[in-house]
């Protein structure tokens, strides 16, 4: 199958955090929207978070069409799916959970459009493997969050149609997403292997008493961090090269930082270095709530992608 309809109404399956995030997005750039959650007041949460939002939106800018207006709500997911193009899946993280939901969502939702999960860590294969036509089913997980971020990262499993795959990448990079594809199936997909792998360190440093919780973060932030949001590690050591570039670091300095990965270590995740953490970061927070770090977050973030764009 082609998978090259025009895609004009997205359903959003699941609005907690992510899913409302997403569908935020899809306002902004001008689609319809049908969401659909059981929760107790999902609706209300949904609205709130998508008002709060907008600000942000219309600061990076809005496409034409874009409204609030075009978001409707049903707890009947067959009546949410019925007429999709595209959906968004944003479940709870259960393996189980998923893979009966995507044979339901599968059922309702016409055959030429695409399924697409925002999970984290479950693969494709295991999400279709009940699906009746599991080769329009996929993974498109962002990064939160993402309204604002651009990262998505696109998989497809055994029986996914590569054909779908595209589309979703076309889709993706179409509302000015960055869409990795990842050519073979990983628990954690990558960005989030990434975070894991650089705070395995963290945290290994701060048990051996290295440094404290706060300049870890600053460690980060204010050095590696900076360059990173600018551009990726590989294209850093082409500059770290110097004038010979990549090949230069390769052939002359790769087997200084293997010698460092080799003494790179494991913490022992104790109740007393999580105690550690979480005493470290409060003092970071001070008086800020999680809702006014977040903001102040979104905010730089805004700035710099607003830079990068320049």
């Amino acid at each position: 199958m082609a998978y090259d309809k025009p895609i004009h109404t997205i359903a959003i399956v699941g609005t907690g955090v992510i899913g409302a995030s997403w569908a935020a997005l899809y306002l902004a750039h001008g689609f319809n929207v049908v969401a659909t959650d059981p929760a107790p007041n999902a609706e209300a949460h949904l609205r709130k978070y998508v008002d709060e939002a907008w600000k942000v939106l219309t600061s990076i800018g809005l496409s034409a069409g874009a409204s609030r207006n075009r978001l409707a709500f049903t707890t009947d997911m067959k009546k949410a799916l019925s007429a999709a193009d595209f959906v968004q899946e944003n479940g709870p993280e259960r393996p189980d959970f998923k893979m009966t939901l995507f044979a339901d969502m599968d059922d309702a939702t016409p055959p030429d459009s695409i399924i697409a999960s925002s999970s984290s860590g479950i693969t494709p294969s295991v999400m279709q493997s009940k699906c009746a036509h599991p080769e329009r089913c996929l993974v498109g997980h962002p990064f939160n969050p993402p309204h604002v971020i651009p990262l998505v990262e696109v998989v497809g499993g055994v029986k996914t149609d590569p054909a779908a795959v595209q589309r979703a990448m076309q889709f993706y990079a179409s509302i000015g997403k960055k869409p990795v594809y990842l050519r073979k199936e990983l628990p954690g997909h990558v960005a989030n292997r990434l975070q894991a792998a650089l705070y395995r360190e963290v945290m290994y440093l701060i048990q051996q008493d290295v440094l404290s919780v706060e300049d870890a973060d600053v460690a980060v932030s204010y050095g590696p961090g900076l360059r990173w949001g600018v551009m990726g590690p590989s294209l850093q050591w082409h500059l770290g090269g110097g004038p010979g570039g990549i090949q230069h670091f390769m052939e002359h300095l790769m087997e200084p930082l293997a010698g460092m990965m080799k003494a790179l270590g494991t913490p022992d995740i104790t109740p007393d270095l999580k105690r550690t953490i979480v005493d470290g970061v409060m003092r970071e927070a001070s008086s800020r709530s999680v809702e006014q770090l977040a903001e102040e977050e979104n905010e730089l973030l805004v700035g710099l992608l607003s830079l990068r764009a320049r």
